[in-house]
């Protein structure tokens, strides 16, 4: 892995706590079997795309979480129509159809996923919007695929954090994929995602953080009791109203905070400082690409996009 990726300093060790009670074994069996099955059922209908109802797309990724054990709360609503960003912070691969129950999108992915099994041909077929996170050259043509989504009045969702983190602290938003919004003059939507235990207090329990596997962290879900997502959207921010994506990735930022838990941020990467003076309007394409690549990392493809774009756009 590049040392100019971004990380957070949550491990599976130091972090993450099983919940209190635990469900029976058979239980859980047959949770990961409904997951399963709603798996190979979106896989058999994401090629029809927009032909299925955003509603029915929204409804399918509750189920999926819901079959996990999880109970999920969702308040406030993303606007229906038009290009949209959206932004999340970033705990565990609930998030992915977390997200896409607020709003069909295509998901940012890292490369990796296309090859995992079942979420991988679910991710392919949904549309996921891949990116070779080693490859810092191809930072500017993934904001400018992003730009054309958004543009075409598509839905993208991105974890700018660019890593998990386990819950009780969040990342610092990197810049670059605002980029797009910007360029696309297209809202952008946070989202704020938490988990609770059945007492209310935060549950790590569905954390996928450091050295984690995929099958630890599912099993930890399965077996776990009272957990609760709840999934908070926040007011959009409006194109024009914030004249960088510096700007427009700390307003993000502010709005996906918890205030209820302390705030941490990972220490950026020397090179993901780059210049500061992109506004992404009136700015030559050779700057802006030259800048964007400064950001070293900054696209924020989380670790563990499980599942990306498995849900087909709006």
């Amino acid at each position: 892995m590049s040392g100019w990726l971004p990380s957070a300093p949550c491990t599976p060790g130091a972090c993450v706590r099983a919940t209190a009670r635990a469900t029976a074994v058979p239980r859980a069996v047959l949770r990961l079997t409904g997951v399963v099955a709603l798996l190979l059922t979106g896989i058999a209908l994401a090629p029809l795309g927009a032909r299925v109802p955003a509603r029915a797309v929204r409804a399918w990724c509750r189920w999926l979480v819901r079959a996990a054990g999880v109970r999920v709360r969702v308040t406030g609503s993303a606007a229906p129509h038009g290009g949209l960003l959206l932004v999340a912070n970033h705990i565990s691969w609930l998030d992915v159809p977390l997200l896409a129950a607020v709003r069909p999108a295509r998901m940012l992915a890292k490369r990796e996923i296309r090859h995992w099994p079942v979420a991988g041909a679910l991710a392919a077929r949904g549309g996921a919007l891949f990116i070779d996170r080693d490859r810092l050259r191809a930072l500017p043509a993934t904001v400018d695929r992003i730009a054309a989504v958004l543009r075409a009045g598509g839905t993208v969702a991105v974890f700018p954090e660019g890593s998990t983190w386990c819950g009780r602290a969040q990342g610092r938003f990197r810049r670059a994929v605002f980029q797009a919004a910007l360029d696309a003059d297209a809202c952008v939507q946070p989202v704020r995602i938490r988990y609770r235990r059945a007492d209310g207090g935060t549950a790590t329990a569905p954390a996928f953080v450091g050295e984690d596997t995929l099958l630890a962290s599912v099993w930890r879900v399965a077996v776990s009791r009272g957990l609760v997502a709840e999934v908070d959207v926040r007011p959009a921010l409006a194109p024009g109203a914030h004249p960088d994506r510096r700007a427009l990735a700390r307003a993000a930022q502010r709005a996906c905070v918890d205030s209820r838990e302390p705030w941490h941020t990972a220490r950026p990467a020397r090179a993901a400082e780059g210049p500061s003076s992109l506004t992404g309007r009136g700015v030559g394409t050779a700057g802006r690409d030259g800048a964007v690549r400064a950001e070293a990392g900054a696209v924020g493809v989380g670790d563990v996009t499980v599942g990306a774009g498995a849900v087909p756009s709006d």
